[in-house]
């Protein structure tokens, strides 16, 4: 960021990646905590103590707290909408985690909503705020790669300890929208929408186990997404091959390396920071500019992958106590 001044933030949420966050972007001396609300009010007390800033008995009240530059919504999936519309409602800029929200349909009306306000809205995928993602899209765009002709991308691991919500149908959680958000972005950012989306998996306690979610993008590659949120043996990787050579890349969603290697033998390897402090820095710096939307993340990319999940979900059979409850599933 450019002006020497921190960015004050509001924290709506202070679980265990709200913690993770602060504990990244406080130490860059370049953002503080200002405010903070979870419906806990001890909780909220007790992060404040640790990261700074007050704990407020009202969404609202730390939404609007003097010195709040950008509310960050980090909250369990199922009230990321809420949270978000309250803040762009009351004029506050919003870095909303993923899943911005559980449907399409309401990620359409949140950036409606910012667009009308003149307020900035940014889905918080770290991946693409993220330098090494971004050359892995300038390598493909460039055709360095040359004509794609096989991707392989995993999101495997054991996230049912990671936190409660993980594996609460009652907060949407389960593996599409927590982890698989990953790597669709992924493809969606390099090949754009597809034109068959079909997906397989498993349901159990509520919520979605694992899926192969395989897209077929127009000239007909076809790329499988092989997600779940309880495998114990991790595996996060992407790897692409083209006509004129493969890429590598561990870890895809938070990497800071990635590799190229030519047909001819020849290597780049291209490396940067891959945690949150690129997504925060970038962000306060386009809310200072008096944007209303992300480049990085446009609310295009967002709403499409929001869409490529709402069909995962259909085709699973995968419905929210909530949705049943409102009776507006996604399907």
């Amino acid at each position: 960021m450019s002006n020497s001044r921190t960015f004050n933030w509001c924290f709506i949420g202070a679980g265990t990646l709200a913690k993770t966050v602060a504990k990244e972007i406080l130490a860059s001396g370049r953002h503080k905590i200002a405010a903070v609300y979870t419906r806990n009010f001890q909780k909220g007390q007790a992060f404040a103590e640790t990261f700074g800033g007050t704990a407020y008995e009202s969404a609202e009240a730390a939404i609007c707290a003097p010195e709040v530059d950008g509310v960050y919504v980090v909250t369990p999936h199922n009230s990321h909408y809420e949270y978000a519309k309250l803040a762009l409602s009351l004029g506050k800029p919003v870095l909303c985690e993923k899943p911005i929200t559980v449907t399409a349909p309401e990620a359409e009306e949140l950036f409606a909503l910012a667009q009308e306000k003149g307020v900035y809205l940014a889905e918080a995928m770290w991946t693409w705020f993220s330098p090494v993602a971004r050359k892995v899209k300038e390598w493909v765009d460039t055709g360095a790669l040359g004509v794609v002709t096989h991707v392989e991308i995993y999101h495997r691991c054991d996230a049912r300890g990671y936190a409660p919500r993980c594996s609460d149908p009652n907060t949407a959680g389960g593996a599409v929208l927590d982890i698989g958000v990953y790597p669709l972005t992924y493809l969606y950012r390099l090949f754009g929408e597809p034109e068959k989306i079909r997906c397989v998996g498993e349901l159990g306690g509520g919520i979605d186990l694992w899926e192969d979610v395989t897209l077929t993008f127009p000239g007909g590659l076809t790329c499988t997404a092989s997600v779940s949120m309880c495998d114990p043996s991790y595996r996060v990787e992407l790897y692409m091959e083209g006509d004129r050579g493969q890429i590598r890349c561990g870890n895809f969603n938070a990497a800071r390396e990635a590799e190229l290697v030519r047909n001819d033998g020849t290597r780049e390897v291209f490396q940067a920071e891959g945690g949150y402090l690129n997504e925060f820095d970038t962000v306060a710096g386009e809310i200072r500019q008096g944007l209303v939307q992300s480049p990085l993340v446009p609310p295009s990319a967002t709403v499409e992958v929001m869409k490529i999940m709402d069909e995962c979900r259909r085709q699973l059979g995968l419905v929210y106590p909530f949705e049943k409850e409102s009776g507006t599933p996604c399907n």
